[in-house]
């Protein structure tokens, strides 16, 4: 992974963070995403420790996933710096317990956990097929089973629950993966999506007492950040899925999806809608038209 340049959203704890010291260790260079500067810079520190004597460099990004014109600056952010880029991770991910709409009008989850990671792979594609081989790698979840895209119902005004609409996001990323990495067939990039298992992170801790309680329960059979990382680190890493794209993963195998997350009719129709919806503040954004 010498040389390797490699940009993370959500590494600031959890999987993300346990996969950014795996990769630094490796010796790729790594630019992390986040939203707080504090908790980014402590991150980076942990990576660059991880990183001792590999020579490998670690940069740091400020983002509000949330925002559209956040993450658009984001990844101007990084075009600007990076002529080279070769593993790109969405890994940010949240669940809310109440239903909050964005600057933008979206409904939270749904931006953070969907259109956050589509918009910002779509505003890096350019780059990334210029570095191809390149990858695309897209944090998803076992939680997306039994999951349908509400599409008459899109921002949530009349069906939020907290966890069902976690799930929807999940069942997102796998169909965005799916048609994208129909899309980039033959340029050398490869776009693929994984669930890490039940990990004991701080993830769900923010949605009041009980949810919170719930968490602690489960904890004792939850596995580690450095567990739950490991696919995201072999399919950075392994040459024998470079040239697999459109898969969904668990323990480093290829698994099987729900039956609405291979369906490409509604990936396709997915995409179209997400392009919409992140081209509403600005029509002449740039989004995969392919």
């Amino acid at each position: 992974m010498n040389n390797k340049q490699i940009l993370i959203t959500g590494a600031t704890n959890g999987i993300g963070l346990a996969a950014a010291e795996a990769l630094a260790a490796l010796g790729a260079n790594l630019a992390i995403v986040g939203r707080s500067k504090t908790r980014t810079r402590i991150a980076a520190a942990r990576i660059r420790a991880a990183a001792a004597g590999r020579g490998a460099t670690v940069a740091t990004f400020i983002a509000d996933l949330s925002s559209q014109a956040s993450v658009r600056r984001l990844a101007a952010e990084v075009l600007a710096r990076y002529p080279k880029l070769d593993v790109l991770v969405n890994n940010a991910g949240a669940m809310y317990g109440t239903r909050q709409l964005t600057k933008d009008g979206i409904e939270l989850t749904w931006a953070v956990n969907h259109l956050a990671p589509f918009l910002l792979s779509t505003l890096l594609l350019p780059r990334l097929k210029e570095s191809a081989p390149a990858r695309i790698i897209t944090t998803a979840s076992q939680a997306h089973q039994g999951a349908h895209i509400l599409f008459n119902d899109l921002n949530a005004e009349r069906s939020y629950r907290g966890f069902g609409r976690y799930c929807e996001t999940k069942l997102a990323n796998i169909l965005f993966t799916i048609e994208l990495a129909r899309r980039l067939d033959g340029t050398g990039v490869t776009a693929n999506c994984f669930h890490p298992g039940l990990v004991a992170t701080g993830f769900n801790r923010n949605n009041g007492l009980l949810m919170n309680l719930g968490m602690t329960i489960l904890r004792p059979v939850a596995r580690s950040p450095e567990k739950g990382a490991e696919t995201l680190v072999w399919l950075a890493t392994a040459p024998h899925v470079a040239n697999v794209s459109g898969a969904y993963f668990f323990d480093q195998e290829q698994r099987p999806p729900s039956p609405e997350a291979q369906d490409m009719e509604t990936a396709g129709r997915l995409w179209e809608i997400s392009k919409r919806q992140c081209a509403a503040d600005d029509p002449s954004a740039s989004v995969c038209q392919r």
